[in-house]
């Protein structure tokens, strides 16, 4: 049996597989956790094999007494109803990566701790904006405009949410772009509704329109009503203290210059 500790956001999750294979995937991107006398959050099992390549998105859930399963052709999630312990069924590297965007998207839900946002996020002067959007939207385009700028994520940005402070951690789901696995999270200053444009313009949203608008940008696959709510009631702290924004922009850096 390989196993590793990894940590996502602030979370240390054990994962171990029989497949050296699978357990090497975790070196690229994940921020691999050296205390071994820490207790992990969740205990993660992980088996390859199961299903076919990827066909689509679409996630069946099916709950139990005791468990919740999430199931798509390449990739199988079985979890405890108090998040404890999962193990996950998985054709390729890609269903893994999806699998755990899944699973940690529901966990940390859960927990009403946070977010996993459809987006990509960068630092400037040591804060946070994210980018966002439909497909297509330019979440990439803006990440790879940004540089030197570091980047945070370019596909899934993790979000704590409290009361007083929205925090953005480093996100190990990258699409293309590599980041730096910054241990330590950073303050979210602004949000982009992203645009491509001819001409630059940011148009600062209400909150209504901020939070209706970023709710479909969440990470998430489940019908549960109180579930429902942990992620509205997030949603509703989030744009109460970061305004969001409508971000038309040229394809080039430029667009910089209204959010710095």
């Amino acid at each position: 049996m390989h196993k590793k500790k990894i940590r996502i956001g602030e979370h240390l999750i054990l994962v171990t597989s029989d497949s050296i294979t699978v357990i090497s995937m975790f070196d690229r991107n994940f921020y691999i956790a050296e205390d071994n006398n820490l207790i992990p959050d969740l205990f993660l099992h992980i088996e390859d094999g199961y299903g076919v390549p990827f066909v689509n998105y679409h996630v069946s859930i099916i709950n139990t007494e005791n468990h919740i399963s999430f199931k798509r052709d390449d990739y199988y999630i079985k979890v405890d109803l108090n998040y404890k312990s999962a193990t996950i069924y998985i054709h390729s590297e890609l269903a893994l990566k999806h699998a755990l965007m899944n699973l940690y998207s529901s966990f940390i839900v859960h927990l009403n701790w946070g977010i996993l946002l459809h987006s990509s996020c960068v630092l400037d002067k040591g804060s946070a904006h994210i980018f966002s959007g439909q497909s297509g939207a330019g979440k990439s385009t803006a990440a790879k405009l940004s540089f030197p700028r570091e980047l945070l994520s370019d596909e899934a940005t993790i979000i704590k949410i409290t009361s007083n402070k929205i925090m953005v951690y480093d996100s190990p789901f990258r699409s293309e772009l590599e980041g730096s696995c910054h241990s330590q999270p950073h303050i979210l200053e602004s949000i982009q509704l992203l645009h491509q444009s001819l001409n630059n313009k940011r148009i600062k949203l209400s909150k209504s329109s901020g939070l209706i608008t970023i709710m479909d940008k969440v990470f998430y696959w489940t019908d549960d009503p109180q579930d429902t709510r942990r992620i509205f009631n997030l949603l509703k702290l989030l744009v109460n203290q970061v305004p969001v924004y409508d971000l038309h922009f040229q394809k080039n850096n430029t667009f910089w210059e209204m959010i710095s």
